[in-house]
């Protein structure tokens, strides 16, 4: 099931729970804490079974048009379970009823890392197209590839 939470306390606690599981991609500490405090101000959608949030996804606003999936994380037990695609599907829907026509997401670019290789995978399979890398947004060695999709 996935829901919408507005209780910024609800959102940082579920953010920590499930960031904290992913080391793999939230190993900074600094990275990981500015995520959870951030993750307070933004659209926020959690899924759950047995009642237990297994997965979350927080949407931006980066201009007029323009959303970013700017923090998503599902547990890895979760991982190809379907919640990943419940979760940008659910944030394309509330996206759109809030008019945005875009939505876009940054991770690091393919061929650097096995596991954002499979996050870029994931993202395009959910119909996100790539729209440019930025060699030096994060660092040298994070090129950054933006993905974009049409809310249309």
């Amino acid at each position: 099931m996935i829901e919408q939470i507005l209780d910024p306390k609800e959102k940082s606690a579920i953010a920590r729970t499930v960031l904290e599981a992913l080391n793999e991609w939230f190993e900074v500490e600094e990275s990981r804490e500015g995520y959870i405090r951030d993750c307070t101000d933004w659209t926020f959608l959690v899924a759950r079974e047995d009642g237990k949030p297994v997965g979350f996804l927080c949407l931006k606003r980066t201009g007029n048009a323009t959303v970013e999936l700017a923090l998503m994380g599902v547990l890895k037990e979760h991982h190809r379970s379907g919640i990943g695609h419940q979760l940008v599907e659910k944030a394309k829907e509330v996206a759109r009823a809030e008019g945005y026509e875009f939505m876009q997401v940054k991770t690091v670019k393919k061929g650097i890392y096995e596991d954002y290789d499979k996050t870029n995978l994931f993202y395009i399979a959910c119909g996100f197209k790539e729209l440019e890398v930025f060699p030096l947004y994060w660092d040298e060695a994070n090129p950054c590839q933006v993905y974009v999709m049409s809310l249309k």
